[in-house]
């Protein structure tokens, strides 16, 4: 039987990749502090840290596994010590990464050929700087596990998986799950910027399914998008059939306007980011590998039947930071028809 490490397991990315091991028939092993949720049965957990390092021996003793795959490295020197511990013992790493490591991130245009972002395997977690519209800590900080990594187990025995947004059941910051409850409350909704425009979130099951071939032996770098066949319209819309909600959607399509009135993007309106690489990322590697990405409506169906069920996430705060306050809303919206009928005088 194939065995398989998991670091992590109990969140979001990390629950769907047990999950679909399982079902594949992997022998799993989760690595994990065991505070919070907890993994299906049948799953060996090994309680530590991945700070520390006698954690990571006594991990190292458990083994060995035909594959690893890493849910929880965000600080380079931590990710490049689990590295060093697995590498006797593990055939394969897979590391989940982010399209934040990329210099153009969220401007540009990005395939795996563009620019990384640069930071040393051994640094610490406030590496790199925050900038607006980017780079990030977050980006610079992934750019150096994905090295620490490739120090350590070298490119043939490497998968660095980079997805953009992940949304499904369990998703723990919270915008597709504000949405849908913003929708299902009905009325008039703020819907912001074109409605044909394109997006690429990606269910977190596909991500998981995909990180599963790695673990089997696909090496390589892959860019984790769905296709930019769906748009914002079939979200919201989606979201409405899903909750059998009356919501009307006002599109706001004049999105420098939008900003003038002091509606932060990415999380006010969740998913809305007027910023060009944002929805643009090239995942056709990973599609030609085996990415099978499901709908936009799936998604959201089983993320409102997972919401609906009395599912429940991981507490996060991250998620608090989501949505737009409703008496905002509805003032913005007034603006809005003042500014139509204004433009609509002046033409």
């Amino acid at each position: 039987m194939r065995r398989l490490l998991i670091l992590g397991g109990s969140w979001f990315l990390g629950r769907a990749v047990v999950e679909h091991a399982l079902a594949d028939g992997w022998e799993v092993t989760t690595f994990r502090r065991g505070i919070s949720g907890a993994e299906p049965s049948g799953v060996r957990l090994v309680r530590g840290d991945r700070t520390n390092p006698d954690d990571l021996a006594r991990l190292a003793r458990s083994g060995p596994w035909d594959a690893v795959i890493d849910t929880s490295g965000y600080v380079p020197f931590e990710t490049l010590a689990v590295a060093r511990a697995l590498e006797p013992v593990v055939e394969r790493y897979t590391f989940i990464s982010t399209v934040s490591v990329y210099q153009g991130w969220p401007t540009d245009p990005l395939t795996e050929d563009s620019a990384v972002l640069e930071c040393p395997s051994d640094a610490g977690a406030d590496f790199g700087y925050d900038g607006d519209p980017g780079p990030s800590v977050y980006g610079f900080t992934k750019a150096g596990c994905e090295r620490a990594v490739l120090e350590t187990f070298g490119a043939e025995r490497t998968a660095l998986l980079r997805p953009g947004v992940v949304l499904g059941p369990r998703e723990y910051v919270g915008r597709l799950p504000w949405w849908l409850s913003r929708v299902r409350q009905g009325g008039r909704v703020l819907a912001p910027g074109r409605p044909d425009r394109r997006i690429q979130p990606v269910d977190v099951r596909d991500v998981a399914a995909f990180a599963l071939r790695t673990a089997a032996g696909q090496v390589g770098t892959f860019n984790i998008t769905a296709s930019r066949r769906a748009s914002m319209s079939d979200l919201l819309t989606a979201c409405r059939t899903v909750t059998d909600s009356d919501a009307e959607f006002e599109w706001v399509t004049d999105e420098q306007w939008l900003t003038e009135q002091g509606v932060a993007q990415w999380t006010e309106l969740p998913l809305w980011r007027t910023y060009g690489g944002v929805w643009n990322v090239d995942s056709s590697r990973a599609f030609a590998a085996g990415l099978t990405p499901r709908s936009l409506e799936a998604t959201v169906t089983d993320t409102w039947e997972w919401l609906t069920s009395g599912g429940e996430g991981i507490s996060h705060e991250r998620a608090a930071e989501q949505g737009i306050d409703p008496a905002k809303e509805k003032a913005i919206l007034g603006l809005w028809d003042a500014y139509q009928l204004d433009h609509c005088g002046a033409t």
